[in-house]
């Protein structure tokens, strides 16, 4: 099942961004992936909207990562930071590679290893993403 979030509630979008967003119909993660299906769409939005199609193409990797249950809101700026920009990828990816991946993140960030989901968490996100790519 497809996971719906608040815009509000990913990470790194501002409150002004937010409204933004808002003013275009757009109040979900599915939303805006929905608004932006292609580049073009994609550019489109970041015009209209004054804004670098770079921070625009965060936000709709972040919205894709986002839509798996186990990712939501909560993991998918990790995910994104340690270098996974979709579910697709995702779904792809060892998880023991992944896992690696996060410690050192999160050990060269926050100096701490515990913050570091453990490995079946992250099998369980890429099982997921399995499961919703399989219906792309």
């Amino acid at each position: 099942m497809i996971l719906s979030v608040a815009i509000a509630h990913l990470p790194g979008i501002h409150p002004l961004e937010v409204r933004q967003l808002q003013s275009q119909g757009i109040n979900t993660n599915i939303d805006l992936l929905k608004k932006v299906t292609n580049q073009e769409k994609k550019q489109l939005l970041a015009s209209s909207m004054g804004l670098n199609i770079k921070l625009l193409s965060k936000w709709v990797a972040l919205s894709n990562l986002a839509c798996a249950q186990s990712i939501g809101a909560k993991y998918c700026g990790l995910l994104l930071h340690a270098g996974i920009p979709s579910l697709k990828h995702l779904s792809t990816t060892s998880a023991p590679q992944l896992h690696r991946q996060i410690m050192r993140l999160q050990v060269s960030t926050f100096k701490r290893r515990d913050l570091c989901p453990p490995v079946s968490l992250v099998e369980r996100w890429i099982q997921e993403a399995k499961e919703l790519t399989i219906k792309d």
